[in-house]
């Protein structure tokens, strides 16, 4: 068996990136579900969990239309020279999407646990939402935001579907540690397939026992 540690190498570098972007949209998303009032609200927050009731598959269709070349996004972007589908960065919004929901729905309720008497006395002393939020906020729930993002960074990390309709499946070149174990599989390679579910399985009971244990603490 020879061992090709470009999976796990571009899995880690992809899941990083998503949940940096997750983490990036997700806190103003959870902040205004949690703390605003509006039309649309629920709306929003169907929206927002989509990627943890559809299938995979149908949210990679979704985002293959989005960013291909057929829509205006597509074009847009090709316009400017970047190139989206069938490509790491493809892999990166992909897996951004699917683990966006499970940042938000920790973050959101973080948020909720803030005591608004203390948001409000800040207000009534002249400070602004963002000033609450970074000074008064966020303290008190970053707690629940770490949580979240270690859940979405797993969540990134183990995806299949969806990475696998934007970005493709390239071996030795693009290729992340779900698609390269249904791939040993289908060859018949069950011992490098074996290795790759027992790192995954590892590293995926740590990531739950420290978020488990973090939230005991919340």
């Amino acid at each position: 068996m020879s061992f090709d540690p470009l999976p796990l190498y571009q899995t880690v570098g992809i899941a990083l990136c998503a949940t940096i972007v997750s983490v990036t949209l997700g806190t103003p998303l959870a902040w205004v579900l949690a703390r605003k009032e509006f039309w649309g609200k629920h709306l929003l927050d169907a929206l927002v969990m989509q990627p943890m009731v559809i299938p995979p598959t149908v949210l990679g269709y979704y985002l293959l239309v989005l960013l291909g070349r057929a829509s205006p996004v597509g074009r847009f972007l090709e316009n400017l020279g970047i190139q989206l589908v069938f490509t790491w960065r493809g892999a990166v919004i992909a897996a951004a999407v699917a683990a966006l929901p499970l940042y938000v729905k920790p973050a959101r309720a973080a948020i909720e646990g803030v005591d608004r008497a203390l948001e409000d006395a800040a207000r009534l002393l002249g400070r602004g939402d963002w000033s609450v939020f970074r000074t008064i906020t966020l303290p008190l729930a970053w707690r629940g935001l770490v949580a979240g993002a270690v859940m979405a960074f797993a969540r990134a990390m183990g995806d299949f579907g969806t990475t696998l309709m934007v970005m493709g499946n390239m071996p030795g070149r693009l290729q992340t540690v779900s698609i390269a174990i249904y791939d040993s599989w289908q060859a018949g390679d069950l011992a490098r397939a074996n290795m790759l579910v027992a790192i995954v399985t590892i590293f995926s009971v740590v990531v739950l026992w420290g978020v488990s244990r973090w939230g005991g603490r919340l």
